[in-house]
């Protein structure tokens, strides 16, 4: 399939329920599990199914997205393989951003059809999940259908947040609808595996992949008042196509709000994740970075995750994720959380400078940070103490976001010493 695929990963919109993460980056720039991005899921998931031709579509806050791909995915000069950015951009035809799903793609047809592919597959950039592409493009050449949905297998209490489908025995769809309410449900049951039916997962959902004949994709993008795949294209081509089920049952989770997001990262810390980053067919790619092991020192570590350069002091480290180039200073504890580290080290003399003294960037001592969300570049001073939990309110501060009870301190800010939430 690696000639006959082209992939287009969707970047997505502003990613407001993601703020204040997606306050300076882009949500597929959003850095996750210590050391990769977002983006890295999807275009790692390509790679290993032998897709290497991958648009990617973004329009917010892209900078720090074109870096991190421009400094991550490069192959040799003579393979045609490349991942490339397209961001929306005004034309003679065309003077607006993206409207929608449907619309990115129809902004950027024209460099699509620069390339030979037979099928295109398109993606969401703000995903966690590790799927053999080949397997879904293969069951969509061998069902014949002209759209194929990957769909996965959801259990009653998060089907209202999915687009629901039913299929008939062939596991060709015949009816949809989005977000369902509770009491609808029971008319939207699936023929499900009995592993899935066993653990009461028996509502199909879409993933937000698709799978689509590039006649028909080319047909569909010629009708502008279409701007959304979910909403709009993939409900009447319903009605109208041949749209195929591929039933997914392995690890999936959208990474659509703080809460989700922070979970999705300390389930990392599992004994046996559900994600599973030690695994040498599924490698997950990233910028590979010049960083020196981790020094450790004194500290006490159980259930964490611990990435690269990071220089740690601390007392405690306890079921938390802990990002490149981290610097956590002398008995200081953290719990329940997600340090996102630095992009560059201090040079030496600025931190031994004592009039540089607070401007350290890190963790300082003796502080306790439990159920936070803690973004780069941040300096925490000394005697700092941060306890998240459903006991705090939704707010949004210079310094913080709270959301769902996990605070978020946001990038680059300075927090005092002996300060206390």
């Amino acid at each position: 399939m690696k000639k006959r695929t082209l992939a287009i990963v969707l970047g997505g919109g502003q990613g407001s329920r993601l703020y204040p993460l997606t306050d300076s980056r882009s949500k597929p720039a959003v850095p996750i599990a210590g050391k990769y991005r977002l983006v890295d899921i999807p275009i790692s998931n390509c790679i290993n199914s032998d897709i290497d031709r991958i648009f990617v579509l973004t329009q917010f806050n892209s900078a720090s997205l074109n870096k991190h791909i421009k400094n991550t995915y490069q192959f040799g000069h003579f393979s045609e393989a490349f991942v490339d950015i397209m961001a929306a951009e005004q034309t003679p035809k065309n003077n607006t951003w993206f409207q929608g799903t449907a619309d990115a793609v129809r902004q950027c047809m024209h460099h699509f059809m620069n390339y030979e592919f037979e099928y295109a597959l398109i993606l969401s950039g703000d995903q966690l999940y590790q799927m053999d592409f080949n397997e879904l493009i293969d069951a969509h050449v061998a069902s014949g259908a002209e759209i194929t949905l990957a769909t996965l297998p959801v259990v009653a209490k998060e089907a209202p947040e999915f687009g629901i489908l039913k299929t008939d025995e062939k596991n060709f769809i015949r009816e949809w609808i989005e977000k369902p309410a509770a009491e609808l449900l029971p008319k939207w049951k699936s023929a499900v595996s009995n592993d899935m039916k066993e653990a009461g997962r028996e509502y199909l959902a879409s993933m937000g992949i698709y799978v689509f004949n590039r006649d028909l994709l080319i047909k569909l993008m010629a009708d502008e008042s279409t701007k959304d795949f979910g909403k709009e294209i993939i409900p009447t081509a319903i009605e109208e196509r041949d749209v195929y089920s591929f039933q997914y049952e392995g690890y999936w989770t959208d990474i659509g709000n703080i809460e989700s997001f922070f979970e999705a990262n300390l389930e990392i810390t599992d004994d046996i994740p559900k994600f599973n980053l030690f695994d040498n067919t599924k490698i997950i790619y990233t910028r590979a970075r010049l960083l020196p092991p981790s020094k450790i020192l004194g500290t006490t570590i159980d259930k964490s995750v611990i990435s690269d350069g990071c220089i740690i002091m601390a007392n405690k480290i306890e079921h938390s994720v802990i990002g490149i180039r981290s610097r956590i200073g002398k008995y200081t504890n953290i719990v329940n959380s997600y340090l996102m580290g630095s992009d560059k080290y201090q040079p030496l003399e600025e931190i031994n400078n004592p009039d540089n003294k607070g401007n350290i960037i890190g963790i300082g001592e003796r502080c306790f940070i439990k159920n936070c969300i803690v973004d780069k570049n941040v300096i925490i001073g000394n005697d700092v103490q941060i306890t998240g939990g459903k006991h705090l309110a939704d707010t949004n501060h210079d310094l913080y976001t709270i959301r769902d009870g996990v605070v978020v301190i946001k990038k680059g800010v300075r927090i005092p010493d002996k300060f206390i939430l």
